[in-house]
């Protein structure tokens, strides 16, 4: 408590401790998951398993890295706009860059492995 000069009166302020954005730390597992799946496109595509199994392995990719790159977009916004006094104040705007650059990074491969692999099968 901080006594204000001049008076008998004491002034509290709250102090309100940051959390990590909870949309940050779920678009960075998931841009994380879409790296695995796109991993797993290049086994089947390239390794010949069958393009069905390559496109489902994809489509499921595509999935995770866009809702990766939503889910962090709307966590940089959420950071962006907390900290108000009194108010809860999130970080993670690292982890949330990390979560647009995996879910991208996942979804591209994926979608870069099964042309790939179709190209080769094809010929």
């Amino acid at each position: 408590m901080d006594v204000v000069g001049g008076t008998g009166f004491g002034l509290v302020q709250l102090r309100v401790v940051p959390i990590t954005s909870g949309l940050a730390i779920g678009g960075l597992a998931a841009g994380i998951g879409s790296i695995f799946v796109s991993i797993l496109v290049i086994c089947f595509g390239v390794g010949g398993a069958g393009s069905w199994v390559a496109g489902a392995f994809t489509l499921l990719s595509v999935l995770a890295g866009g809702g990766a790159v939503t889910a962090s977009l709307i966590a940089m916004r959420q950071i962006r706009r907390s900290g108000a006094p009194g108010r809860v104040r999130f970080t993670g705007r690292g982890l949330a860059i990390a979560g647009i650059s995996c879910g991208g990074a996942g979804a591209g491969i994926s979608l870069l492995a099964l042309v790939l692999g179709l190209v080769l099968h094809a010929s």
